[in-house]
Formats: C-alpha cells, structure tokens, sequence
C-alpha cells in the first residue's frame, strides 16, 4: 500500500513540474536555437524583485504560452534562459540588461526584440505571427471595445462626427486590467451608439508611443474624451465606475443610456410636449381638441419620437381612457422579459418613457385629492 501512494505521489508530482517551456543554457543553446525552428526566449532572473512588482504574473504566464504551443513542438519553442545563473554568459552575448528580457529568434538565430504587451492572448498573437503556427488557446469573444492602434487611432478618434472615449493603458498595468471589465460594459451600453464610440488603445505597444507621447499620456490608465468637430481633448477625471462613465458620455454625446444597458427614463422626452400631455389629460372637450391641435402644430418640428404622443392624445380622444394605464402595463412587462433585440428593446422604452408623461399628471392629480381629503379631515378637528 505504502509502494502504491508512493508512486501515484511521484506520478503526481512529475505531472505538476511537467513544463512546455524549454530551459535553456550555454549547453543546449545552440543546438535548439537557430536550427530551423524558430522561438521565443524569455532572460530572466530568479530574484528578480522590480521585474516582480511590475509584471507580476508573467511567470505562470510564459508557462501558460509553453502549453499553448504544445501540440508544435516541431515548429516553434518557447524557451527561458536565466541569464542571472548558469545562463548569464547567454544574457552578456545577447545584451540583456534588464529582467525579463524577451527576444524571438527566427529559424535562422536572427533575433528581433519583443515589445509587445506581457499577457497570454499578446504574447500567443506573436508567435502565431511570426511562425504562422497556431494556439491552442481558446479565443475569447471579441469585445465591443472598440481597440484602436497606430493605424486606426486618427481615423476613429479624431473623426469631427463622432464623439470618442478612450482608455490609453498599458497591458501589465494592475489599475488596467480592473478597470477592463467595467469599461467593457460601458462599451455594451453604448454599442448602439454609432457616434459614441468606447475605445481602448495600448499606449505600452512600442508602434502606439509616438500617439501616446502626443496626448501627454505618462500614467496608466489615462483616459481622455475626443468631442466630435475637432474640439479640444478633454481629460476624464471623474470616479472609474460604470455610472459614471455612463453619466459622462450621456452629457457629452447627448444619449440617453442606461447602466447596464439600455436606455433611461428620460430617453425619448420632450419638455414641451411633456407640458402638452399633462394639461391635456387635465382638460376636456374643446379645450382638449385644442391642446392636441396645439401638440400637432409642434410635433412637426421635434423628430420621430414626437409623433408617439399625438398617437396617445388621439387613443384617449376616442374616448379611450384605460389605454393609458393598459399600454404602460404591456410595455412594463416586455420591458421585464427583455425577449426583444436592444433596438426594439430601446423603442418599447422610448414610448413606455412617453407614456409615463401622461401617467404622471394622473398621479399629481391623485395625490392633490388625497391631501385635500387629509386637509378637510384635519380641519375638521
């Protein structure tokens, strides 16, 4: 019994130390490098504190890319050399002087620094670049972050029809990646808005730091608004949270989103026909044929969403009362499923936001009886 734990121990223990990265050194060099197959080699140093602080997870992640490139062994290595230990003549040779140093290294042993971001999905894009062989990583949906780079940055950002919010980061940065998932649902609330754009830009990607340097930008993240016609860049410093972002790009772009998606209760509202609806609902006869008149005349000048409440007026001209009160419940309801697309989603909200200008003059009425009868009631004693 005692064998049996012993050898499914060392089973064990061999699976778990078991890795896909190749150590190299000034013996084995050589004869993996430069010999038809190309690779990425990492120079590190075991006691390495700075490069610790900075990049804190790139040794389980380089691990990670050895498995990812597993099943290709035959075609492209992913390597480490400790160029502070019995690796350090293969560091001097290859001027490295800081930890860790990554450098690719082509079939032939010409060598090409990388200088790219440090996570898994960058360091796995390169080598299946440079090799044309690739992962076995799973990919993950692509995000509605809009991600820009020195190509496309001009282009998007500086468009004068469209407003641009843009987070420069950089991709060890601990502050970066938390703020990452909260951006990215920014960018889902948003994605209907053609001209409130969510981007992100990888202001550490060495082809990225000239745009970079342009806009000041020296901390991560830094996060800066581009008004559509060419208005100067706004830094954004306010809290880094969903609601605030959300409450910014509404106030800048002239949207109506709401956190988590959607459109808000104001979404779809006019001021003026709100006046219309409430005195409407408290009129009669003549003097309610005349407000819709009144709304009529005005509505030609408001856009699509105005037409909604002429419908109203003319559903409770007809001597429709409870549609109101029946129509607010049935949008409630799909409103709650959200079974729809978003877009017919934001329209059911639009015409429940319109129909609430109505409801609300019903409200106030209620309310005022209710007082009164308290007012008689307390008068009384």
């Amino acid at each position: 019994m005692k064998l049996s734990l012993s050898l499914l121990f060392a089973g064990l223990l061999a699976s778990v130390s078991a890795s896909n990265v190749v150590e190299l050194n000034p013996d084995n060099f050589d004869s993996e490098i430069g010999k038809g197959k190309p690779g990425l080699v990492e120079f590190f140093a075991p006691w390495c504190g700075h490069c610790k602080a900075c990049i804190p997870n790139l040794a389980p992640i380089y691990e990670q890319l050895g498995d990812a490139f597993a099943h290709a062994k035959s075609k492209v290595i992913v390597a480490k050399v400790d160029a502070d230990g019995a690796g350090k003549p293969l560091g001097q040779k290859y001027g490295v002087t800081g930890y860790p140093t990554l450098k690719w290294f082509d079939e032939k042993g010409n060598i090409e620094p990388y200088e790219g971001g440090r996570d898994l999905d960058a360091l796995a894009s390169f080598i299946t670049a440079k090799s044309g062989v690739k992962s076995n990583i799973k990919p993950p949906p692509p995000p509605e972050t809009l991600i820009l780079d020195v190509h496309s940055f001009d282009d998007i950002a500086l468009d004068e029809t469209k407003d641009v919010l843009v987070t420069f980061t950089a991709p060890w940065c601990g502050h970066c990646k938390n703020l990452k998932p909260i951006y990215e649902q920014v960018a889902i609330d948003f994605k209907a808005e053609g001209n409130c754009v969510v981007a992100n830009f990888d202001a550490d990607a060495q082809p990225n730091k000239e745009i970079a340097g342009r806009y000041g930008v020296s901390s991560y993240p830094t996060i800066k608004f581009f008004p559509r016609g060419g208005k100067e860049v706004e830094a954004y410093e306010g809290p880094r949270t969903e609601q605030a972002f959300v409450a910014f790009l509404n106030e800048r772009c002239g949207t109506y989103r709401a956190v988590g998606g959607g459109l808000n209760d104001e979404a779809g509202r006019i001021a003026e026909l709100d006046t219309l609806a409430q005195k409407f609902l408290g009129a009669a006869g003549d003097a309610r044929d005349y407000i819709h008149k009144e709304a009529l005349a005005l509505s030609e000048s408001l856009g699509e969403t105005a037409k909604y409440y002429i419908r109203v007026m003319e559903k409770v001209v007809n001597d429709q009362e409870s549609y109101i009160e029946k129509e607010s419940k049935r949008l409630a309801s799909i409103l709650t499923k959200r079974t729809m697309s978003p877009a017919k989603l934001d329209e059911i909200k639009t015409k429940a936001n319109i129909l609430s200008a109505f409801v609300a003059k019903k409200l106030e009425e209620a309310e005022e009886k209710v007082e009164s009868v308290i007012g008689r009631a307390t008068a009384e004693l």
